[in-house]
């Protein structure tokens, strides 16, 4: 009992601390980090809504079903479903993702460390030693490295506050098609949703629960407050940016070990493990690949969530989600399934074409 207590609060506290260090990540990519429009984060909650809380049910019932890991996964749920082998790639896709996401949140890191502190050092090589730290954290029990994953988080939010930061005042303006590819961004990839984290960091109470909303509720309401406190947050002094940088090797160190641990759950040699993961993580070292690989997590983060609504939504048999979430009402069985079935697919390719055109 001790311990399913003790994984049905580390979810939420994980939800809220990476989607908050991945949001502040991929703020100069949706452009975000200093405006604060009201119609934007309107649109931002509206997606939260309708595309993050679909796949976060969707996560969690899949590891339901499975009772495994998303990796180890989904060699039984493809079995379960009739389906091609070929759908187990986005295991792979996601797993190898979650480093390469680590080393995203790393990049950006240097970067405020090279601003904040080093600015005659080439920000490549801050990233290589905030990686090797990143790797000697990740060896740490599970939480402890959310313990400091929060408490840095939690003391970036007040120095932040503290320390003279003032953002501009909220204003309203004419929404643009690019927007509604930021806000989906920020929905799914900046919460880390299609990697399986949520459920595989819940497993001994996701297997217990009776209903899935009692695992899902508590996570989505913590990636909802870290939208909520991004809004009152920016980096303009030295020791937020110092708290923050540790939030971030923090949270990617618990990236790194959650992909370990799906590795390792999918038996794979432990040399093979840590191979993929350092490889994906330093990649991001290659001096001048920083917008590039911004680019690339954004479209890779969203195809996977784009694979996985395929999946569960048209290749899975209908009964079998439906019972490992168990909703009281078969009407909610109904909405969820239009949202993972039509709306999720949809709104991805909107968001995709949406971002394409700003690089064109």
């Amino acid at each position: 009992m001790q311990h399913n207590a003790l994984s049905r609060w580390l979810s939420p506290l994980m939800a809220f601390c990476l989607s908050f260090i991945i949001i502040t990540t991929l703020a100069p990519v949706t452009g975000i980090q200093i405006e604060r429009q009201i119609d934007f984060w309107i649109l931002w909650l509206l997606t939260m809504v309708v595309l993050a809380l679909p796949i976060c049910y969707l996560e969690i019932a899949l590891v339901k079903r499975s009772k495994m890991t998303a990796l180890q996964a989904l060699s039984k749920l493809t079995r379960d479903a009739d389906a091609s082998p070929k759908w187990r790639l986005v295991g792979w896709f996601a797993v190898v993702f979650i480093p390469f996401l680590a080393g995203g949140i790393l990049d950006n890191a240097s970067q405020l460390l090279m601003v904040y502190a080093f600015p005659a050092t080439e920000y490549n090589i801050l990233c290589i030693g905030l990686a090797i730290a990143t790797v000697i954290i990740s060896l740490l029990p599970r939480a402890i490295i959310l313990i400091l994953t929060l408490i840095a988080v939690i003391a970036s939010l007040i120095f932040a506050n503290v320390f003279g930061t003032v953002l501009p005042e909220w204003k309203l303006s004419p929404l643009a098609f690019s927007e509604w590819g930021h806000a989906t961004i920020l929905a799914l990839v900046a919460s880390g949703l299609g990697l399986g984290l949520y459920g595989q960091s819940n497993l001994a109470t996701v297997q217990s629960e009776d209903v899935a909303s009692k695992t899902v509720l508590p996570i989505w309401i913590a990636q909802i407050l870290a939208v909520v406190v991004f809004g009152f947050f920016a980096i303009r002094t030295q020791i937020p940016a110092f708290t923050f940088i540790i939030a971030s090797v923090a949270g990617s160190a618990l990236l790194l070990q959650m992909a370990r641990e799906q590795l390792a759950h999918r038996q794979i040699s432990t040399v093979l493990q840590w191979g993929i993961l350092l490889i994906v993580l330093f990649v991001w070292a290659i001096p001048n690949t920083s917008a590039i690989f911004d680019h690339i997590l954004v479209f890779w983060g969203l195809v996977i969530c784009f694979i996985y609504a395929i999946f569960a939504g048209w290749i899975m048999k209908i009964s079998h989600l439906r019972k490992s979430m168990n909703f009281s009402n078969e009407a909610f069985y109904n909405i969820w399934r239009i949202a993972v079935r039509i709306i999720l697919p949809v709104a991805i390719i909107v968001a995709i074409v949406a971002q394409l055109g700003q690089l064109i």
